[in-house]
């Protein structure tokens, strides 16, 4: 071990905000996917003064944010190592593990016999059971749902078993309970994640609330989250960060509903954590517009983060790092409505970092290996960390 650089990282994953199709990206059927460039030529150009000072524009051509001559952040790019483009192993990558092998998917349905046991564990029948859009299967199937009380089961290109629930029929935590008996279902075959989708409304103006919750899989080993816990710092997890790594190696839960809501539990964290990580999600760039394929609705969370920048640069300390990242693509202008295989942005700031090229970087793993070099703590077993570039 050596002695600590850092005593805080910020770390905000902008969940799905790509910077350009990865050089695999045609394998996974996404070739010229671009979430942040495709979507400045959709929308004439974007304006993301903040962003853009910190050195955004050097990561892909997007129209109205062009580099500048000097950033004042640390800026780069990384390529995913692991096979897939979901939430979990984006994130997993990132806290310094690979996964090899795609979690499963099913485009057809989930088979019968699975679907059997899980409707004799809830003790109810099912509804769906198809790939589908959260919002269109809940139209489509809600009214039947509030007329038998089954829950609606379906999935996406990504790994992942989703249960939708109007909350007046199914409660909150009667739905918590049937996903965890999902759960236990989905850790055989095994799949990533289990969503819980609650919804309220009528007809014709079904909303989904933000009493979603993630049940994902364990990270199969320990992350640098357990390492940076396990030194008796608080790892504050912001957004579905507890979800994402089922508890592992996160001190404290903070719920948030929405980006809005995620940045400013995020600067509350700050204000009470002396040493230690602040990890954050924003999820509605994901969930609300690229899923969507709401281009404009996608640039107003990123205008609506641009404009919050300032008040947390003011909030970092000289041994503060500030990480911007993401964890896969979703391209709002692409076909379909799936995640796309993309690189993410990497922008660092601190006391230190303005100006300098992080340039390519061959996994998001490189994060763990900064961290865990900034605080003190042995090396991760792979990734290559840029610290010296920002602290």
């Amino acid at each position: 071990m050596t002695a600590a650089k850092l005593e805080r990282v910020i770390w905000i994953v902008l969940d799905s905000c790509g910077c350009g199709a990865a050089p695999d990206a045609r394998s996974y059927g996404d070739d010229g996917s671009n979430t942040l460039g495709n979507m400045s030529v959709k929308l004439g150009g974007l304006t993301l003064p903040h962003l853009q000072g910190l050195g955004l524009g050097h990561l892909t051509t997007i129209l109205g944010v062009p580099p500048v001559a000097a950033p004042r952040a640390a800026f780069g790019k990384m390529r995913e190592a692991s096979a897939g483009k979901d939430t979990t192993t984006g994130h997993w990558e990132m806290a310094g593990l690979q996964v090899d092998t795609a979690f499963p998917t099913f485009p057809n349905g989930f088979p019968a016999e699975m679907m059997k046991r899980f409707e004799q564990a809830i003790g109810r029948g099912t509804l769906g059971n198809k790939t589908a859009s959260g919002t269109e299967i809940i139209e489509e199937l809600g009214v039947e749902h509030l007329k038998t009380g089954k829950p609606i089961v379906y999935t996406s290109a990504d790994s992942v078993f989703q249960i939708a629930a109007h909350e007046e029929i199914i409660p909150i935590d009667e739905l918590y309970r049937i996903s965890e008996a999902a759960r236990k279902l989905c850790d055989e075959v095994p799949i990533a994640r289990v969503i819980a989708r609650p919804f309220v409304g009528e007809p014709g103006t079904f909303k989904r609330t933000y009493n979603r919750r993630d049940f994902s899989m364990p990270p199969p080993s320990a992350t640098v989250l357990d390492a940076i816990a396990d030194a008796k710092l608080p790892v504050v997890g912001v957004g579905k960060i507890w979800d994402i790594f089922a508890g592992r190696g996160v001190t404290e839960n903070v719920h948030s509903e929405g980006n809005a809501d995620g940045c400013v539990r995020t600067l509350e964290a700050l204000d009470k954590v002396e040493r230690g990580l602040v990890f954050t999600n924003l999820v509605d760039f994901d969930m609300l517009y690229g899923h969507r394929r709401d281009p404009a609705g996608y640039y107003r969370a990123l205008q609506e983060f641009d404009a919050f920048l300032p008040r947390l640069q003011q909030k970092l300390g000289p041994r503060d790092v500030a990480l911007i990242t993401a964890d896969h693509g979703n391209d709002p202008t692409y076909r379909g409505t799936d995640h796309t295989r993309e690189y993410v942005p990497l922008i660092a700031m601190s006391a230190r970092a303005a100006g300098h090229d992080l340039g390519v970087r061959n996994g998001f793993y490189d994060i763990a290996q900064t961290l865990a070099e900034g605080f003190g703590l042995p090396p991760r077993a792979r990734g290559l960390s840029f610290l010296s570039a920002v602290a």
